[in-house]
């Protein structure tokens, strides 16, 4: 079913800031572009744990941000992801994680590897990190970051995001 609106804004309430430097994202805590459309997206219930289901999209792009400023610091981006069976054109799409500190920030890049075949068959989870630095020089200290594959045009599926966490790195 399609909708007039089909791209989905996060829920504020999908984002949880565990402290002043640490911060969790629900499935429904991300801007999720075609999230509106189940031809293209499965989102969870509002209030369970489920992940949200990548069914087929050309066009990848999932987005957080977090409400408030970070403190200075470096900080570890990780998403939880799980390629079903039968999962398709993942493994040949250049798929990147990127961050920016601040509307204005330049972004940082890195590309992710994902597998659509086990062995075994199973699902195989997926958790790629991401490290940038925040400067407590700007007035906007926010993080904006995500998941991205805009660039070929080619269809992929069978994705599930089960979140994304934003934790400080210790020395």
């Amino acid at each position: 079913m399609s909708s007039n609106k089909p791209h989905y804004e996060a829920e504020p309430g999908e984002i949880e800031k565990r402290d002043s430097q640490r911060w969790t994202f629900r499935p429904r805590g991300f801007n999720i572009i075609w999230g509106h459309d189940e031809r293209y997206w499965n989102l969870p219930k509002k209030g369970t744990n489920d992940p949200a289901e990548l069914v087929q999209v050309c066009w990848l792009e999932l987005t957080g941000t977090t409400k408030d400023s970070l403190p200075e610091g470096k900080y570890e981006i990780k998403f939880k992801l799980e390629v079903k069976p039968g999962a398709f054109g993942l493994s040949n799409s250049p798929i990147f994680m990127m961050a920016k500190v601040g509307k204005r920030g330049r972004y940082k890049w890195n590309k992710i590897k994902l597998q659509e075949k086990n062995s075994d068959n199973r699902t195989a989870i997926v958790e790629p990190t991401f490290q940038i630095d925040v400067k407590g020089t700007a007035d906007d200290n926010k993080l904006y970051f995500g998941l991205y594959e805009v660039w070929t045009g080619k269809w992929k599926g069978g994705l599930l995001i089960h979140g994304a966490t934003v934790d400080p790195v210790t020395s």
